[in-house]
């Protein structure tokens, strides 16, 4: 493949129609400093696919190919309704290549450049989807580091209580990779600016909690239309992550409660041990201090005993397909009546 350097050149049409691995491209659909993905078809069970080809020069790296093959096999080993499933990785003709699950739809980043900020119920439903894909993410070891709308893929819902289905994207098999094999320096991180945590900013170690405050910041950028630190230039914006406190989101959105303020504070605090110690746990409070209820609780169940005395005498078994079924055995009262 003598021109795959093209694929980072600005010629991406290059591959088009093109065989990798046993995939046919046929659309770029993304592109980052080190990879480009593609829509291509699988030739050999005749579907789509997102076919991630990264830079050539990462499989050079005999340290980086070990990384990524140990970490697809990660990504590869997590079956989750929100994470879009990885089919295979492997390397053809000196190109490492991802192949996932082909999603149709638009990403968050989309969605919020064209409709501006979101509706605080949509925009709980979405962040609830990613939480449960980066708490299961983290519970097999894999941290994303760089949680952004750009990898949040937003897919038509089942049905208008589910009106979006959203997968996380792009684990970033490399990243963790790239900074132990010299493609990243001392002093610089993998992530991007605008959601990235202080401590992957200083070079400190990270776990799930560095996922929390990139969340954190996406799911403000989704309630205030912009992330919650703007500066005029990089290094204003590094700075403004690691000791600047944040604006309170009801600056932007005055028509939220007052208690969302402190939510996002502990989720955007600078030292991980000061923040949510999971996804959902940052979730659930903010849903708590947008709506009100308190988690776990319902409101009781009034009974009017009235209606039920007089309406006792004039009840008739429900239909069949309304009656509880538990392990195929209609349930009391109505299953020996049923029966005849």
């Amino acid at each position: 493949m003598a021109r795959d350097t093209s694929l980072f050149s600005g010629r991406p049409s290059e591959l088009i129609g093109r065989q990798v691995a046993g995939y046919r491209i046929e659309q770029e659909i993304g592109r980052g400093g080190m990879a480009v993905v593609y829509r291509a078809r699988d030739l050999r069970l005749d579907r789509a696919v997102a076919l991630k080809l990264l830079a050539p020069e990462l499989a050079r790296n005999d340290t980086f190919r070990l990384r990524f093959t140990h970490e697809s096999r990660a990504a590869a080993a997590i079956d989750h309704p929100h994470i879009v499933p990885v089919f295979e990785a492997g390397e053809t003709d000196g190109v490492l290549y991802i192949a996932m699950r082909y999603v149709e739809g638009s990403d968050l980043r989309h969605l919020l450049d064209r409709r501006g900020p979101l509706a605080p119920s949509a925009a709980l439903r979405i962040a609830a989807q990613v939480a449960s894909a980066l708490d299961a993410a983290h519970d097999h070891g894999l941290v994303h580091r760089d949680v952004k709308p750009g990898n949040i893929l937003v897919a038509r819902g089942t049905d208008s209580d589910h009106p979006e289905h959203v997968y996380l994207t792009d684990f970033g098999l490399t990243k963790k990779s790239l900074s132990l094999t010299g493609f990243t320096s001392v002093g610089q991180f993998v992530g991007t600016l605008d959601y990235v945590a202080p401590e992957q900013i200083s070079g400190r170690p990270v776990d799930g909690r560095c996922d929390v405050y990139g969340l954190a910041c996406v799911v403000y950028e989704s309630m205030a239309g912009r992330p919650p630190f703007r500066r005029d230039d990089d290094m204003a914006l590094l700075w403004a992550h690691q000791y600047d406190e944040p604006p309170p989101l009801t600056d932007s959105r005055p028509d939220l409660p007052t208690p969302v303020d402190a939510v996002f504070a502990k989720a955007l605090a600078k030292s991980p041990d000061d923040r949510h110690d999971s996804c959902g746990a940052f979730i659930t409070a903010l849903r708590s201090a947008t709506t009100g209820e308190v988690p776990g609780a319902h409101p009781p169940t009034e009974v009017d005993l009235r209606v039920v005395d007089k309406g006792a005498e004039r009840l008739s078994p429900p239909p069949r397909w309304a009656e509880p079924v538990f392990g195929g055995t209609l349930q009391e009262p109505w299953k020996d009546r049923l029966r005849t």
